[in-house]
């Protein structure tokens, strides 16, 4: 394929997806990473992209959100790697909340081997990922149905979460950053993730290496709010996707790396008794989190709602 014949084929995904990393382009295109960097830097010189930590975006700093198809055929073994760890974190007898996306329905695939566990979703696809499980309750909010990803929204879905108590939220979203969180590119999709993290003591974030550093319109979650990040290794060449993860770090966020060797599971302990460890690593935490407004009153939940055990557990989290 010639020079001009790559570029007009990257310039296509990048327009029909919004946002596509430099591993999938190099696969699509059949070539190296290296020239596809190259094609990419050619591309933004002349203003028909953006490029981002290990990837490239539509022009203009703020990505638009792809549909459903897009998403679920990018980073395919980057989710399941995530999904596999995040899984390793919930416990039997568990109550959680899972948000909307392609990795959180990755997540949602593994769940259904937990006995005992009551997921509270607005994503029609988790929701038929657990379908079967006759050991999961599945909780689902109101709402309107918003086809691009398959999920509840609205002031419907976003009252049926008042009043809910829960140990941790699980979201994913379009885009992450040190300094802004997690975000999206739709309003009524980043009100109704705001409203799962108000339900729950704890909130893992899962996003995979081309969504760090990105920012989109809507924050959903503060990075004050966030507990831990679950990614995947980013290429060895991507420098700037590693800065931001210490930076995360730097800031409170327990940062594990999904695909890294196995045994760095780090002083946070493996998987629950009985599940096969994953491999992964965790980024250390430089020092203590500094208390943010609602820090105390998500302590208070953790030892309210749960068993004394688990609230201890919760409250040393959110200190860090």
């Amino acid at each position: 394929m010639f020079a001009a014949e790559r570029r007009q084929l990257i310039l296509e995904m990048v327009r029909a997806n919004g946002a596509v990393s430099l591993r999938e382009l190099a696969r699509v295109v059949q070539t190296s990473e290296v020239t596809v960097r190259r094609d990419v830097r050619a591309l933004e010189a002349e203003g028909l992209l953006d490029r981002r930590h290990g990837g490239a975006v539509l022009p203009g700093g703020f990505t638009r959100e792809s549909g459903f198809p897009q998403k679920s055929h990018l980073a395919t073994a980057e989710k399941t790697a995530i999904a596999d760890v995040a899984a390793g974190l919930v416990e039997e007898g568990e109550a959680i909340v899972v948000g909307a996306g392609t990795t959180t329905q990755e997540l949602a695939r593994r769940l259904a081997r937990v006995p005992g566990l009551t997921v509270v979703t607005n994503s029609l696809l988790v929701a038929q990922a657990l379908a079967h499980a006759n050991r999961v309750e599945v909780v689902m909010t109101g709402g309107t149905l918003r086809g691009s990803n398959y999920a509840l929204v609205g002031s419907g879905a976003e009252q049926s979460l008042q009043g809910l108590r829960v140990s941790r939220a699980f979201l994913s979203g379009s885009g992450l950053t040190a300094e802004r969180g997690l975000s999206t590119s739709n309003m009524l999709s980043a009100s109704v993730d705001r409203a799962l993290v108000q339900a729950a003591a704890e909130v893992v974030v899962l996003a995979d290496h081309t969504k760090l550093g990105t920012d989109t319109m809507f924050q959903t979650v503060p990075t004050d709010l966030i507990t831990r990040l679950v990614t995947d290794e980013p290429p060895g060449h991507d420098d700037r996707a590693g800065t931001e993860l210490q930076a995360l770090a730097d800031q409170g966020v327990q940062v594990t790396v999904a695909g890294a060797a196995p045994g760095a599971a780090g002083a946070d302990g493996g998987p629950p008794p009985g599940r096969q460890a994953q491999a992964r690593r965790d980024v250390p935490l430089p020092g203590q989190r500094g208390r943010h407004p609602g820090g105390a009153q998500l302590r208070g939940l953790a030892a309210d709602g749960q068993p004394p055990e688990r609230g201890a557990r919760v409250a040393d989290l959110r200190r860090r």
